[in-house]
């Protein structure tokens, strides 16, 4: 199955930023069980590529999504907003069905 993970320029320009901090080549996108709504988003910057891993570049950036995270990431938009209350990674997900206050955990 192929994700079409979409990123927006913001959060492009502010992984590579902490790409450069972090000394990693790959900012990582995955969904794990928990959270308050069933499924949470997590990211991570790593030093390697797994054999199931969809690599999705834009932007200038790369940013891999494992093989069991790709279904719930189908058609998604990553974005960096940076508020009054705070800057974060905003995960824009059509096949969420709720989520949490925080915006960090989702049901399908």
């Amino acid at each position: 199955m192929s994700s079409n993970l979409n990123l927006t320029i913001a959060a492009a320009k502010r992984i590579q930023m902490l790409a450069e901090l972090e000394n990693a080549p790959y900012f990582r996108v995955r969904v794990d069980g928990g959270g308050c709504s069933g499924f949470q988003y997590k990211f991570d910057f790593d030093n390697q590529k797994h054999g199931d891993d969809l690599e999705i570049t834009a932007h200038g950036v790369t940013v891999l999504v494992d093989d069991m995270s790709q279904e719930f990431l189908q058609g998604a938009e990553l974005d960096y907003v940076d508020e009054l209350l705070g800057a974060y990674f905003k995960v824009s997900n059509p096949n969420a069905t709720a989520s949490c206050g925080c915006g960090t955990s989702f049901a399908v």
